[in-house]
């Protein structure tokens, strides 16, 4: 007994805790359902030990204290919570409790009950006298809640006097008032901008906002509200069933869910649930579940309540979209670009509807923003399709001695160093030609048609190769032999042949194609023209410090160190070294030291048409190679339009505007070659 008393009496003060947390300062520490897990846990050993419970136990109050800041009200008639299911089984253990208190013959198959969507945001209840309204409280501890009717006369959607007649001389009504997600999206944005304190969510902005003390600042919150229930009734008699009172509500000018139905038994409820389910990211608002009432207002007294829930109602719980969960390493992983993503290796845990055991961190700034470490306890959000993320350590639950996470120097898959530049949050693997990270990229950028140019070598081909880890870079490729590819699945002789011969013919290029193949970020096809145009021969690239490459047009100081980087890496100097050994070559060209002072400077060129015995990729190499420009659209500015046949409505607007129009040969007469 003395060991059960321990556990009873600590989940008391961790349910205490956040019940502050949660109802006092509006700053929950952990999601909605570890707060569950730890209230059914008291009550199944209260229940199994009846001796042990005490007038000041969790489960004998609905939440806790009211704020100290607000005038005190008390509930003539209590505001008591809702019991919780998630589960089919639990719900049809509801229903029939249900039934066998009604002593439904049937098993209550036609018992009905009214549905609704259940909303995340504030418990409130308004007091109407005479159609007036007098006073808006919140739920508080059921018992006692606090004052808010300064703020609540803000909201737009309540009224403060009621449409209509008929109305009971006082009429308590209960409701939700929440944020809705666009308002609450637009609040936050302003907020940043404005430098000020922004919310965590909806419900957080809707309790904040009604705690205010000044109701000028509540009138600029987006609030809305809507009515549920009634509570405290005098002088008049509304009708018999719950879901006629909700609509009578509406007619006196009190908003309504419109997302609600009535159901007929569990297949009714369940039917409900899932069609809500459904529709939940669609929402204007937002919801964590629904709630099922039977109907009948009788029934509802009949069944009475339990010490702080109705019998007649029970709130049906969506799976956790945030969970509790210990981080139980962080590894980097290194993508198709090469860039490193810390991702969180978490004990497995059930949210969102499924089970969750990585989760991406982003980038190092990310990870040291959020100061996740591992053995942190952290919540895990993950909503409809969206990536399950990381939202808050809980940093009380953190163990001693924790070190904070560094970024690794070296690549984890290739050991090739890790470079990440000022200014950028994503650092990067340097041995693009030779890690198993960014091999199938490195692959498909290599053969693509404006590099080396292999055709029948598709993505979906490199992808099995690389999946049967049998080519491991570039190189490789020609290694490949006819009958070994004959062999594959789908590809037989002729096939096979046909990509043989590609791949030898691939052999003669050109410098600037290799370059660009060799996929140096941010060497796109014109830097690599102009590197080989500027030292005309592979070695002198190779030798090049950061200053000399400088010196090429469009190579500004990232580029050149982008460059250096990478070849500054062994594992990419040996690919280099193996493409040649296996006959990859091209011809050298007489270096020219700055297109800058070429026979094209300053002018600028629009190519169209299909030129004859050469590319328009080539055509611009050579343009830029001697210190032209290339731009895709016909101006005023343009110097001179490169035409070849079918040129098009590009020729006609030079026509008309007036621009010098080339062909081919015009263009070697302009360079004098």
């Amino acid at each position: 007994m003395s060991e059960v008393r321990k556990k009873i009496e600590s989940l008391r003060e961790e349910i205490r805790y956040h019940n502050y947390r949660y109802h006092t300062l509006d700053d929950i520490e952990v999601p909605d359902a570890e707060y569950d897990r730890l209230m059914r846990e008291l009550q199944r050993l209260e229940k199994e030990h009846p001796e042990l419970v005490t007038p000041d136990s969790p489960t004998q109050r609905v939440g806790s204290e009211p704020s100290e800041a607000l005038v005190k009200v008390t509930h003539r008639m209590p505001m008591l919570s809702l019991g919780n299911v998630f589960a089919e089984e639990e719900l049809q253990e509801f229903h029939e409790r249900v039934a066998e208190k009604l002593e439904f013959e049937d098993g209550a198959q036609s018992l009905q009950y009214a549905a609704e969507p259940k909303l995340d945001g504030l418990a409130v209840s308004l007091m109407f006298e005479d159609g007036l309204l007098v006073r808006a409280a919140t739920r508080g501890d059921g018992t006692t809640g606090e004052d808010i009717t300064h703020n609540v006369r803000t909201i737009a959607s309540v009224p403060l006097r009621l449409l209509g007649d008929g109305y009971p001389v006082v009429l308590e009504v209960r409701g939700e008032v929440f944020m809705p997600r666009a308002g609450f999206e637009a609040f936050n944005k302003k907020a940043a901008a404005a430098g000020e304190k922004t919310f965590v969510n909806p419900r957080n902005a809707a309790a904040g906002s009604l705690r205010q003390l000044d109701p000028k600042l509540a009138a600029e919150r987006p609030l809305d509200m809507y009515a549920y229930s009634v509570g405290l009734v005098e002088g008049g008699v509304l009708p018999g069933h719950h879901s006629e009172i909700l609509d009578q509500l509406q007619t006196w000018g009190l908003k309504v869910c419109p997302e609600r139905r009535v159901v007929t038994g569990v297949a009714g409820c369940l039917e409900f649930y899932n069609d809500i389910q459904r529709k939940r990211d669609e929402l204007p608002y937002d919801i964590d579940g629904v709630v099922y009432k039977v109907d009948s207002i009788a029934m509802q007294q009949e069944l009475g309540f339990r010490s702080r829930e109705p019998r007649w109602a029970v709130a049906h719980k969506f799976p956790a979209e945030e969970e509790l969960t210990t981080v139980e390493g962080i590894d980097f992983q290194v993508g198709r670009t090469g860039a490193l993503t810390p991702v969180a290796r978490l004990a497995p845990v059930f949210v969102g509807g499924v089970t969750v055991s990585n989760v991406t961190l982003h980038n190092i700034d990310e990870l040291h923003r959020k100061d996740v470490r591992v053995g942190d306890t952290v919540i895990v959000r993950r909503a409809g399709d969206v990536i399950p993320e990381v939202v808050k350590v809980v940093k009380r639950r953190r163990p001693k001695k924790t070190v904070e996470v560094q970024l690794p120097t070296r690549c984890p898959v290739c050991d090739s160093h890790v470079v990440r530049e000022d200014g950028e949050a994503v650092a990067r693997c340097t041995g693009g030609l030779y890690c198993k990270a960014q091999r199938a990229e490195a692959l498909k950028h290599f053969v693509s048609r404006r590099a080396i140019d292999i055709d029948g070598l598709g993505a979906k081909l490199i992808q099995q190769f690389v999946d049967e880890d049998s080519i491991g870079n570039p190189a490789d490729i020609y290694r490949l032999e006819k009958d070994e590819l004959a062999e594959r699945e789908r590809m037989g002789e002729k096939s096979a042949e046909n990509l043989v011969n590609a791949i030898e013919a691939s052999k003669s290029t050109t410098l600037a194609r290799f370059l660009f193949a060799l996929g140096i970020r941010e060497v796109g096809e014109a830097t690599a023209a102009n590197l080989a145009g500027h030292f005309g021969n592979l070695p002198s690239i190779l030798e090049a410090d950061e200053e000399e490459l400088l010196k090429v047009p469009d190579v500004g100081p990232k580029v050149a160190k982008r460059i250096r980087d990478f070849l500054d890496e062994q594992h990419n100097l040996d690919v280099i070294d193996q493409l040649q050994q296996l006959g990859v070559h091209w011809q050298d060209v007489e270096p020219s030291q700055s297109a800058e002072d070429g026979p094209l400077a300053g002018k600028t060129f629009v190519i169209t048409g299909t030129l004859p015995g050469m590319t328009r990729d080539d055509a611009k190499a050579l343009i830029q190679k001697e210190g032209g420009k290339v731009t895709g659209s016909v101006s005023s500015k343009t110097s001179y339009l490169l035409a070849g046949e079918k040129a098009g409505s590009k020729l006609a607007k030079a026509e008309k505007l007036g621009v010098n129009v080339l062909d081919l040969d015009g263009l070697r007469q302009l360079i004098g070659t």
